[in-house]
C-alpha cells in the first residue's frame, strides 16, 4: 500500500473516534463540575409581630358605699348625702324627740302630753338641758313625745334628736291603718337631705326595723354593765369634736353593743383600762375597742351617733359631773354639723356651710 493511503486511512480513524467519543459526552471536565445544591435554605425570619394594641378592660371597681343588707348608700363618702335643698329656706330648727315605748331612763322624768311643744316638769332633764344649750347656740327646738307629730311635722326640722327614745317608739298602736306612717316619714325624711341624732338609749329603739338599725350604723343596744367611771377619750378630728378635750372623765352604763359598728368615722371611745370591768355577762365586751361616738351619711342624710347621756347631770347647767362640758359641747356642735351649719363628718375644721 502506497504511504499517502496509509496516512489518509489513520487520519479518518482518529476522527471517528473524537466523534465517538463526543456523542458519548466522554469528556474529564464535564465529570468534574459540582451539581449546584438541590435543597435551598431559608433566609432567617427578621419579621417582629406587631405590638397588641387593644387595651385590656379596666378592672371593676367595687362600690363599697352601697350596703346591700340595709338597701342604701351609707359610710363616710358625701356621695352618700342628697343634697337636693330641701332644707334651704328651713330655718335653723331642731326637734327633740323622746317617747319611750319601753323601760324610760330616770332622766327624761314623766311622759309628756301629746301635741307639739307640751309642757315640760322639773325632771324632764334631758330634754330641757338639750333645749337649753342648742337655743344658747341660736338654734330654735321645739320638742315631742307623740309619735303623729313626728310622722307629720318632721320635714320642718333640719334635725331630728332621738333623745333616748326607745323599744317601738315609732309603732302607733292606735293608728289601726298608718301605725307604721313615722316609719315611713323618718325614713323619707332621711332621704331628702335631713340629720339625725341618736342619743344614749335611742340604742335600744326600733330592734325589728333593719333600717333604723343600719341609721345607727349597723349598730344596736345589747347589754350593759353597772354605771360606772371611765375615760372617754376623742379618736378623730371632726367638727363635732373640735374643741372637745382629747381625754375626759366620765360616768356611763358603757353599752356594749351587738352589731358592732361598720363603715362609720369612729369619733370618741372608752378607754377600757379605766373601767372596773369590760364586758356583762354573757356579752364579753369591746376590750380592743369600745367606740361611744360616730357618725355616718346614710341613704341621703347625715347621722351622728352617741351611747352617752346616761344620767340627769349630763345634760344640766354649768355641771360639775366630770366631762359633763365636754360632753355638752360635743353634741351641740353634732348637731350643727347634721343640720349642715358646719362640716359633717370630715377630719377638716369646722367651717360654715354655704348652705344646707
Amino acid at each position: 500500500m502506497r504511504t499517502s493511503n496509509k496516512k489518509f486511512i489513520y487520519t479518518a480513524i482518529a476522527g471517528a473516534l473524537v466523534l465517538a467519543l463526543g456523542a458519548c459526552g466522554g469528556n474529564d471536565d464535564d465529570d468534574n463540575v459540582t451539581p449546584p445544591p438541590t435543597t435551598v435554605t431559608p433566609p432567617p425570619t427578621t419579621e417582629v409581630p406587631p405590638p397588641t394594641t387593644e387595651t385590656p378592660p379596666p378592672t371593676e371597681v367595687v362600690d363599697t358605699s352601697f350596703d346591700t343588707y340595709y338597701n342604701v348608700c351609707r359610710g363616710t363618702d358625701s356621695k352618700c348625702y342628697n343634697n337636693w335643698g330641701a332644707f334651704a329656706t328651713t330655718p335653723d330648727r331642731v326637734l327633740i324627740y323622746s317617747r319611750t315605748a319601753g323601760p324610760r331612763h330616770a332622766n327624761l322624768g314623766t311622759p309628756m302630753g301629746p301635741g307639739m311643744n307640751p309642757p315640760m316638769v322639773e325632771n324632764n332633764v334631758m330634754q330641757a338641758g338639750l333645749k337649753r344649750m342648742l337655743e344658747a347656740a341660736g338654734i330654735e327646738v321645739h320638742w315631742t313625745e307623740d309619735v303623729t307629730q313626728l310622722a307629720s311635722q318632721i320635714n320642718r326640722y333640719k334635725t331630728v334628736i332621738f333623745a333616748s327614745s326607745n323599744r317601738d317608739t315609732l309603732w302607733n298602736e292606735a293608728a289601726a291603718n298608718s301605725n307604721d306612717a313615722a316609719r315611713t316619714s323618718l325614713r323619707n325624711y332621711m332621704r331628702r337631705g335631713g340629720g339625725f341624732v341618736g342619743l344614749h338609749n335611742a340604742f335600744g329603739a326600733e330592734y325589728n326595723w333593719s333600717y333604723y338599725e343600719g341609721l345607727l350604723g349597723n349598730a344596736n343596744f345589747y347589754n350593759h354593765g353597772p354605771n360606772r367611771d371611765g375615760t372617754v377619750q376623742i379618736v378623730a378630728q371632726d367638727p363635732s369634736t373640735e374643741g372637745v378635750s382629747l381625754s375626759f372623765p366620765f360616768k356611763d352604763e358603757w353599752y356594749n353593743l351587738a352589731p358592732f359598728p361598720t363603715n362609720v368615722k369612729f369619733l370618741a371611745k372608752v378607754d377600757t383600762s379605766t373601767l372596773s370591768q369590760v364586758g356583762a355577762p354573757p356579752h364579753p365586751g369591746h376590750a380592743d375597742f369600745h367606740p361611744v361616738a360616730w357618725c355616718q351619711y346614710y341613704d341621703g342624710g347625715r347621722a351622728w351617733l352617741s351611747t352617752l347621756g346616761h344620767a340627769a347631770d349630763h345634760f344640766t347647767e354649768n355641771s360639775a359631773a366630770p366631762g359633763a362640758q365636754d360632753f355638752q359641747k360635743m353634741v351641740v356642735q353634732a348637731v350643727k354639723s347634721t343640720m349642715g351649719l358646719t362640716d359633717f363628718c370630715t377630719s377638716t375644721p369646722a367651717a360654715a356651710a354655704t348652705g344646707n
